[in-house]
């Protein structure tokens, strides 16, 4: 049975490989963020159709998420192969049936020939003994004439009386061999006629049987004939099976190749983002410390500032201050001029 079988995989092998083969069901508007459920659904949704075939009625999306032995599409192959043979094991069942039945109604047959044998050999003792009798009566009757011979020598008065008395005993004697004979033809007459229905009950029955025999042959011939169209059908079916599964364990070998290649590149782009990642990390706490640099210089700059700022006020005041002092000294100058 674990010839006709498929193997169990991962879930991630069968949803890669069915991310290729199999068509999406469901038409879904931005279909790049329903990716990672999208084939699963799809291959569930066509087990859903597919199982219920198979006398497979208690499929749910765990047994696909985390697949189990003697589930999925290995228990419906699994199943119909079941049916296959037990199917040819039932029409096995039923050749053998017919075949003890066959025998039996041969062991039947032969035991009602020899019956109507033995019967028909007691019908001929039966016959023999009549022969017998008819043979004795004849001596009888030919014993009784040589005694009339002897009678018709003697003296006429004796042999009236011994004629009376022989009449006598022969009327004696032939009755009781009369009623002797009769009741033995009775009873042999009765024994015949039942011999005979039980003989013609007996042809009709061997009629029958064998009637029956030359059906039970033709069904026998029928269904050896079937059975082995059916045992050529099975063996075609177990060689395309097994293409079908080495067709299928190398497209998963392949496809197993390219997701170990896949998942090689993976890491290695894993380890990319890894080494990019920590130098980005580095380059922030350069960044970092440049900022903080940049920060107390600023802070030193905006001292600076605010210190020349205040340098540069006091230095404007006085030249404030200066050209006023000036102007009043040109304009007393300019006064004392005019004077």
């Amino acid at each position: 049975m674990t010839e006709n079988t498929f193997p169990v995989y991962t879930a991630d092998a069968i949803v890669t490989f069915y991310r290729a083969e199999v068509p999406l069901l469901v038409n879904i508007a931005n279909p790049q963020y329903h990716e990672a459920t999208l084939a699963i659904t799809s291959v569930f949704l066509l087990m859903r159709q597919f199982l219920p075939i198979c006398l497979v009625h208690d499929f749910a999306l765990s047994d696909l998420l985390v697949p189990r032995g003697r589930q999925g599409p290995a228990a419906g192959f699994e199943k119909r192969h079941f049916r296959s043979t037990e199917e040819d094991r039932d029409a096995e069942a039923e050749a053998d049936e017919l075949e003890a039945s066959l025998s039996e109604l041969h062991t039947a047959a032969k035991h009602k020939f020899h019956e109507v044998n033995m019967r028909n050999e007691r019908v001929a003792e039966k016959k023999t003994k009549n022969a017998e009798k008819t043979q004795k009566l004849t001596q009888v009757k030919v014993h009784v004439s040589n005694l009339k011979e002897d009678v018709d020598r003697g003296s006429p008065e004796e042999l009236k009386s011994q004629m009376e008395r022989m009449r006598e005993n022969v009327k004696t004697i032939k009755c009781t061999i009369m009623f002797c004979l009769l009741q033995d033809l009775e009873s042999s007459m009765t024994n015949s006629k039942q011999r005979e229905q039980e003989h013609q009950d007996l042809t009709a029955q061997y009629e029958k049987k064998l009637k029956e025999l030359k059906n039970l042959c033709s069904e026998e011939g029928q269904l050896k004939r079937t059975l082995v169209m059916k045992l050529d059908k099975e063996s075609k079916l177990n060689i395309r099976r097994q293409k079908k599964k080495d067709i299928k364990e190398q497209h998963v070998q392949e496809v197993l190749g390219e997701y170990n290649h896949i998942h090689q590149k993976r890491e290695e782009m894993a380890n990319k983002i890894q080494e990019i990642s920590s130098e980005t990390q580095q380059l922030k706490a350069k960044i970092q410390s440049l900022r903080d640099v940049c920060s107390q210089e600023t802070k030193k700059a905006q001292a600076l500032y605010d210190t020349l700022s205040t340098s540069m006020d006091a230095m404007h005041r006085r030249i404030d201050m200066q050209t006023a002092n000036l102007k009043q000294g040109l304009g007393k100058m300019s006064a004392s001029l005019k004077k």
